[in-house]
């Protein structure tokens, strides 16, 4: 099957409900994946930017049907809350390199500390569960977990003049330790989860349903997107790779794969036509095929820059211009520049989605300032 890049969009368009199409949080197919977090409120403004109506609150913390929890490479995301087990046993290192990779040691380190990978990573489970009982600041966690590490899986800390656990492996062992993140909180609050259960061993069906999640919701894609997304080595994800659900896809000559039973919605979908401002976090934007959805790479640098992401603009499914929001008083301003001229009627559109933003936000108003 052969596709080009605006019929992909299209259908992913649809696949992630960008369409206004649900009500609930819950229901969102996004959290198949995972929604990312991070400063700005990024995953309150993938909520606002897909429910019918943006919630009054963001709909995820301790006691809420959706958690906040280190997961995917490490970094903060919104999961339901009954599905955390299951995505941490799809997240258990595969492998002595996999357990390395996800403790961003390399190979000699792990070698010097006479502790294989994986037992590293086990035990900096163990000492997480055993640290973590209430809610915990992460300085105060990393104290105590250092304190029981073996000595060689400490790292010196030039910051701090001292050696303590890595950052990465606390992040890494945090949800198959059953730990969850108290939002807007700064430094992080964990917090443990006294239901979790917790794997000892990669759980290959587990493993499998995320990497048809990631090709339901950004496909058609290849094993080596999936295996960036997920954070997982490419290496050991083909061994559990689900080719018998899948099927080949031409997305402008570049060979992909989507699940086989998506290929008639795929066939028939077609650019959308509506105007969204979303986060620069945005599961929309979190596809590893980046040139698909801005084939112009000079723009590339300006839309993912290594620190502070600005948020896009998104104009029947295509990546139109960037935003940046600022705060003074009680008012949002968001700067939008678009990358070409705009007709009217995307600006009025920018004026509306800008009010979600503020309602996302909490601001009491929202000016909206063009260029480009």
């Amino acid at each position: 099957m052969r596709v080009d890049r605006r019929t992909v969009l299209g259908y992913r368009f649809r696949a992630q409900q960008l369409d206004r199409s649900v009500r609930a949080p819950g229901r969102l197919r996004v959290l198949d994946i995972g929604v990312q977090d991070g400063a700005g409120g990024q995953a309150a403004l993938a909520f606002a930017a897909r429910l019918e109506a943006v919630p009054a609150a963001p709909p995820f913390g301790p006691d809420r049907p959706l958690a906040l929890a280190w997961s995917l490479r490490g970094a903060p995301y919104v999961h339901r809350r009954g599905e955390l087990d299951r995505v941490a046993a799809g997240l258990y290192p595969l492998s002595e390199a996999d357990a390395a990779g996800r403790l961003n040691e390399t190979g000699p380190s792990v070698a010097r500390a006479g502790i294989p990978a994986l037992q590293q990573y086990a035990l900096a489970v163990e000492v997480m569960r055993e640290v973590v009982r209430a809610p915990v600041a992460k300085g105060a966690a990393s104290t105590e977990a250092t304190r029981r590490l073996p000595g060689p899986m400490r790292r010196p800390c030039r910051a701090c003049g001292t050696e303590h656990i890595s950052d990465s492996a606390m992040r890494a062992a945090a949800l198959t330790a059953g730990i969850e993140l108290v939002p807007d909180t700064a430094p992080p609050v964990l917090q443990p989860r006294p239901s979790a259960k917790v794997p000892d061993r990669a759980n290959a069906a587990a493993l499998r349903r995320l990497a048809l999640s990631y090709l339901t919701l950004l496909g058609p894609a290849t094993q080596a997107d999936v295996a960036d997304y997920l954070g997982v080595r490419r290496a050991d994800l083909a061994e559990h790779w689900p080719k018998d659900e899948l099927a080949d896809v031409e997305v402008d000559g570049r060979r992909a794969v989507l699940p086989a039973e998506l290929v008639d919605e795929l066939a028939g979908a077609e650019p959308p036509d509506a105007v969204r401002l979303l986060g620069g976090m945005d599961p929309y934007l979190q596809a590893r095929d980046r040139d698909v959805l801005v084939p112009d790479r000079t723009l590339h640098k300006a839309l993912w820059p290594v620190l502070g992401r600005p948020g896009v603009l998104l104009v029947d499914g295509d990546v139109a211009g960037i935003w940046r929001p600022k705060s003074s008083a009680h008012t949002l301003t968001l700067q939008v520049e678009a990358f070409a001229p705009l007709p009217p009627r995307v600006w009025s559109g920018v004026e509306q989605e800008a009010e979600r933003i503020r309602a996302a936000r909490g601001a009491q108003r929202v000016d909206v300032k063009r260029s480009g």
